[in-house]
């Protein structure tokens, strides 16, 4: 009785390297490029840009006319007022710097909260296709360093289960 268990669990093993590997590729990078949710998001991302850009332009211009109007009239005010008007200059500059830390954290998470379902779903249709088309592996050909010939390029079948030309 030893021996059979010991002797199935000898050929166990070779069933298992006996299954055909069916190894494919896709190349996500093109696929991603290709679907028309990336277009909107780098809309998307270039307004939301754009909207922060004015409003630090703003920023930047009433810092300006503070600081010229300071220079130019510094030696006719009082040392209070003076004062006063240096510590207006400092806080506009701690504004622009909070609001550029504020803008960029912001346009990260924006940009992942974007990203994310694209991904989801370039993800979900490589899995499709791998299912349907029986592959074991399917692989970015960026992250290979040698693609023999028996790999099959599975790119055109992921682009067709999202509906892209």
């Amino acid at each position: 009785m030893k021996k059979l268990i010991v002797l199935l669990l000898m050929v166990l093993p070779l069933g298992a390297i006996a299954q055909e590997v069916k190894i494919a590729f896709v190349n996500t990078q093109e696929v991603f490029m290709a679907m028309p949710e990336v277009s909107d998001m780098e809309k998307q991302m270039t307004d939301l840009n754009e909207k922060y850009r004015l409003e630090l332009q703003q920023m930047q211009e009433e810092y300006q006319k503070k600081y010229s109007d300071f220079i130019a009239q510094q030696d006719s005010l009082t040392e209070n007022i003076k004062l006063r008007r240096m510590q207006e200059i400092q806080d506009i500059q701690g504004r622009m710097d909070n609001f550029m830390q504020v803008a960029q954290q912001d346009v990260q998470k924006k940009q992942q909260e974007l990203l994310q379902p694209i991904q989801q779903k370039l993800q979900e249709a490589i899995q499709k296709v791998g299912e349907e088309n029986g592959y074991t592996y399917i692989i970015d050909p960026a992250a290979l360093l040698y693609r023999g010939t028996s790999a099959i390029d599975a790119t055109a079948a992921v682009r067709t289960k999202l509906g892209l030309q």
